[in-house]
């Protein structure tokens, strides 16, 4: 059975930095495409960022430039390195299993963290 577990969450400052990570177990992490979603106060859970098997990215508008999604097979591990937070960034970030390989529809869900950017 799947698990993903997300940490790092916190209050940041505007302009601050975080870094999250998910801890992957039950599947063959290398396998899959992961992702990054976000759900802020009020709003549609959205597309934060993927990353495919084989380390290609894709990220949305709101934060291309800014963050950066990242895993490390060896240690079955997903990252979300955010700089340059905006109050705007305000969420509870879940970690994501893809279906597959590649971008696609997601499949495994995390617990969530909060990140808060507030001064």
């Amino acid at each position: 059975q799947v698990k993903l577990v997300e940490s790092g969450g916190g209050l940041v400052q505007p302009g601050g930095s975080l870094r999250l990570s998910c801890a992957v177990s039950g599947i063959t992490f290398s396998d899959y495409a992961m992702s990054w979603y976000r759900q802020g106060p009020g709003k549609q859970r959205e597309l934060v960022a993927i990353i495919t098997r084989g380390g290609s990215s894709n990220y949305a508008d709101s934060v291309k430039g800014r963050f950066t999604i990242s895993r490390d097979n060896a240690k079955n591990t997903l990252y979300l390195q955010m700089n340059s937070l905006k109050p705007e960034d305000t969420a509870v970030y879940y970690c994501v299993q893809n279906q597959g390989p590649l971008i696609g529809p997601p499949g495994s869900w995390g617990q969530g963290t909060q990140v808060t950017v507030s001064s």
